[in-house]
């Protein structure tokens, strides 16, 4: 293995077009999940490079240590696993918002992992590469192959994935200051679970590459919970069902960022630029993307 090394690689988001809680936990104390995303085209940047020491860096920099723990914790536990001696330095340029339900951190570890699977000669999908995502956090394991996919078990196991959904036009919104912890927002679930609709009919739909019948099936029963806690992010989902050219919005995962399927290109720059400047929301116009990010 060549001592020098370089490589920048992009990690998209998620939305979650189903997220179905049920009430039963693993013996990890996980929930049982149904959880079915895709990959937008918003993103971070990371370069990853040969070093004398592992680090893991944010640009901007992060208020708090989560992310860079399960980044640096993902390189740490698959090394062991593979028995790789390397160090490498991590730098993640952030787009990504914390707090969103995007999968901000789960993005960037998965996205670490799958660049040094790749690097130590190991599929990104090898079962040990799979076994470390899911040790790190629920979402890792998706985005060691950010596909349309239905993950069962705690969102941590691939059940199928989908062809790919490449150029839907998405309008994230999300408003400042109202994002819980994603265990808050769980123990509010417990409080008062609800068992979850089948994820089959949006299944079918992605499997046909059918969008009226995506946007027709979306499905949160996390949303009510994390509605309990900051009743303010339901404003920008029920601003974005009320605005023309919107097939479907919905919050996804554990909030607080709410997301809109849009007809057209320029629906979905509209209301990004209205949520903006005349709700002071953060707000960005996007697509869904293939595996290496491409829009068409």
């Amino acid at each position: 293995m060549p001592r020098s090394y370089r490589q920048i690689v992009h990690a998209p988001c998620k939305v979650n077009l189903h997220l179905g809680i049920y009430a039963e936990k693993d013996a990890r104390g996980y929930h049982r999940v149904d959880s079915v995303m895709v990959p937008v085209g918003l993103g971070n940047t990371i370069t990853i490079e040969s070093a004398d020491e592992t680090s893991v860096l944010f640009e901007p920099a992060l208020d708090g240590p989560a992310r860079r723990n399960a980044t640096q914790r993902a390189i740490g536990l698959l090394s062991q696993e593979l028995g790789v001696d390397e160090c490498v330095s991590v730098c993640i340029e952030r787009q990504i918002p914390s707090g969103g339900g995007l999968g901000s951190s789960s993005a960037d570890a998965g996205s670490v992992l799958r660049a040094l699977a790749e690097r130590w000669g190991v599929d990104p999908l090898d079962r040990r590469v799979v076994g470390v995502a899911r040790r790190v956090g629920a979402d890792v394991a998706f985005f060691l192959n950010p596909v349309p996919s239905l993950l069962r078990g705690a969102g941590d196991t691939l059940e199928k994935t989908f062809p790919a959904l490449v150029g839907v036009p998405l309008a994230l919104v999300m408003p400042p200051g109202c994002a819980s912890s994603t265990r808050e927002v769980y123990e509010e679930f417990d409080r008062d679970p609800a068992l979850p609709s089948s994820c089959d009919a949006l299944c079918d739909a992605l499997a046909l590459r059918d969008v009226q019948g995506v946007a027709a099936h979306l499905y949160n029963n996390l949303a009510p919970a994390a509605l309990r806690l900051q009743p303010v992010m339901g404003e920008p989902a029920a601003w974005l069902s009320r605005q023309p050219g919107v097939m479907a919005s919905q919050i996804t995962g554990s909030g607080s960022c709410s997301f809109a399927i849009c007809e057209t290109a320029s629906v979905a720059e509209r209301i990004a630029r209205a949520a903006e400047n005349e709700r002071g929301w953060w707000a960005k116009a996007v697509f869904t993307v293939g595996l290496d990010g491409q829009v068409c």
